[in-house]
């Protein structure tokens, strides 16, 4: 089955739908499919439901499609870079299920591996547990967390081959690699599609039998936050 794709719209043809479930990778503006998420605001798709460790910024990564009304509900751990999310938020239009960093990767990853739900003492006594389940194990407590699989998972790598193995690149590494493996279909941008067997085994992060397409994109790359040094007057 090929799996590589000419473009973003060609490669999320026939996958979306409204009211889907979406996980999108990376870690601020790092290591985000930046270019399927103008797929999908191209497509159209609403009342979406999105699992991100974050919610972009007002003009760029998923900031973009909560202009556009596109998303109903956020599953993240950190959403403060973006006014308009806070806007929607605070107003009621947008609905937010916060949740420990940490805790939404072990989610994520034990979706991908089948893990219906396990316990972690993170958030116990706090708001985080407010409505789950909390048992004590060797005199601690700990509440119980769900795993996240999603409809579609939409991912970032570095490279890949035309099998779909995929190599990560640094701080990309958040988030991405585990989605890639929650989505019932993956598609993954990358910046450098090789023949396959052109990777060496040991340095492949994700194996290809978890990504179904993949496409070949330029990426901005922005920095979030960007801080220097001020420089010493003579």
């Amino acid at each position: 089955m090929r799996k590589v794709y000419p473009d973003a719209k060609a490669a999320l043809d026939g996958l979306v739908f409204d009211g889907m479930t979406v996980m999108s990778g990376g870690f601020g503006l790092c290591g985000i499919p930046e270019n399927l998420i103008l797929g999908l605001r191209e497509s159209g798709v609403k009342g979406l439901t999105v699992i991100s460790n974050n919610a972009g910024v007002d003009d760029f990564g998923l900031g973009l499609l909560l202009w556009t009304k596109q998303i109903k509900k956020m599953v993240s751990s950190y959403v403060g870079e973006n006014k308009e999310f806070e806007r929607q938020y605070l107003s009621g239009e947008l609905e937010l299920e916060f949740n420990p960093q940490g805790t939404l990767a072990e989610r994520i990853r034990a979706g991908g591996a089948g893990i219906p739900a396990f316990f972690t003492a993170t958030g116990v006594g706090t708001l985080v547990a407010e409505g789950k389940e909390v048992r004590e194990f060797n005199g601690r407590k700990y509440v119980m967390e769900t795993g996240l699989v999603a409809d579609l998972a939409i991912v970032k790598a570095w490279k890949a081959d035309e099998a779909g193995n995929l190599v990560f690149r640094k701080t990309a590494r958040n988030f991405n690699p585990m989605m890639a493996t929650a989505g019932k279909t993956t598609v993954v941008e990358v910046e450098e599609i090789v023949p396959t067997g052109s990777l060496e085994p040991d340095q492949i992060h994700t194996p290809g039998i978890y990504v179904d397409r993949i496409v070949k994109s330029t990426f901005e790359k922005r920095i979030e936050q960007r801080t220097v040094r001020k420089r010493e007057t003579a």
